[in-house]
């Protein structure tokens, strides 16, 4: 009984030995897995679809407060966002949440080590049993094409059967498989050297990524090439860190949606005017370095006026600098960013008493901070 055919031979360029070494039957955990691979050229069975028995996907990996599932079993979804955003923070929730279902894990780390991993499922409360039982930490430092590794993968995955797959550090992933990360074709190939065979498994897989410098210019791609985002058949986070996390902190990251390719999760979330969706909000409590709690919050609808505060603040800090009283667009030299945004912002800070107005030369509205500016609490 041969091993390769739970791994599509096309998935990698790797030596003859790697696709072709025969495995002792007892290391077979499930027979499923010598089955030969259904032809997928050969035309689709589209009955269920017109008979209206097909059932589309449904999110059921991980939990928001409310009980709403946030991967898609079968699926490849990412999760990003800046440094310390709460990437891998957000991925080991939906982890300890599995565990506590009695399901099984593999974590596949391109980036930190199994202590800092294993320690912070700990302080979220899942138990030292359950992670010996049901949960597989994977840290590659070669390549996956290099000798038995498909093969050492592949028993993990075959022996656990896992709901959930995060892939932490893409972008070292690929780098170490010496491939581009701005090449969409180097994208695509990683996918289905590693991505997809697993998501083909059944479980939902998320890998964590990082985003570019640019906060404005950024939109709702991750760093690299677009096929990050094109090539996901299941759901994207984006993740805007509010408050630092750390030891004995308290850290809050707004979860956007920017892809949704099933469809089941955007209604369970808001409209954005980034043109994302608000999907919740991600608060970490860290009591100490043992004990932390993590929720997350569904959105809820707000009635209030648009109040951009972060802007608010820039702008107020600009007019504190300023020697003289600053038209609009001085104010927006000094703030950057999208121009409605600053413009709604210099309006609440005049409409809120921060800011008084004053004509200037050519019809010009000159600005004045009058007030210290106060965030709302």
């Amino acid at each position: 009984m041969t091993y390769p055919e739970m791994w599509p031979e096309d998935w990698g360029a790797g030596p003859p030995e790697a696709t072709s070494l025969t495995v002792p039957e007892p290391r077979l955990a499930v027979a499923e897995a010598a089955v030969a691979p259904v032809p997928t050229w050969r035309p689709r069975d589209l009955e269920d679809v017109l008979d209206g028995t097909y059932q589309a996907p449904q999110p059921t990996i991980g939990r928001r407060n409310d009980g709403i599932g946030l991967f898609y079993p079968g699926r490849m979804h990412s999760v990003v966002g800046e440094s310390e955003g709460g990437k891998t923070w957000f991925a080991l929730m939906a982890v300890a949440s599995e565990l506590a279902a009695g399901n099984a894990v593999v974590f596949l780390d391109f980036e930190d080590d199994a202590p800092g991993v294993v320690g912070r499922l700990l302080a979220l409360g899942a138990t030292a049993q359950d992670i010996r039982d049901r949960f597989a930490y994977i840290r590659p430092e070669e390549p996956l094409t290099v000798g038995i590794n498909r093969l050492e993968i592949g028993q993990a995955l075959n022996d656990l059967r896992p709901t959930f797959v995060p892939v932490d550090g893409v972008t070292e992933g690929m780098a170490m498989h010496g491939m581009e990360l701005k090449d969409n074709t180097d994208i695509a190939k990683f996918g289905r050297m590693l991505l997809r065979p697993i998501a083909e498994m059944g479980a939902a897989v998320a890998t964590l990524d990082h985003v570019t410098k640019d906060r404005e210019g950024r939109g709702r791609y991750a760093i690299g090439g677009v096929h990050k985002l094109n090539g996901i058949n299941g759901a994207m986070y984006v993740l805007e860190n509010r408050t630092p996390f750390g030891i004995g902190l308290t850290g809050k990251t707004t979860v956007r949606i920017a892809k949704d390719r099933p469809g089941q999760l955007r209604r369970h979330s808001l409209p954005h005017s980034s043109g994302m969706h608000w999907f919740a909000d991600f608060v970490l409590k860290s009591h100490d370095a043992t004990f932390t709690e993590a929720s997350l919050y569904p959105p809820v609808e707000d009635d209030k006026p648009f109040r951009p505060e972060q802007v608010m603040k820039k702008i107020a800090a600009a007019l504190e600098k300023a020697t003289a009283p600053l038209g609009v667009n001085d104010v927006q030299d000094r703030v950057g960013g999208k121009k409605d945004v600053t413009r709604t912002a210099l309006a609440a800070l005049v409409d809120e008493g921060y800011v008084e107005v004053s004509p200037g030369p050519n019809r010009a509205k000159l600005h004045t901070l009058v007030k210290p500016f106060e965030e709302s609490g």
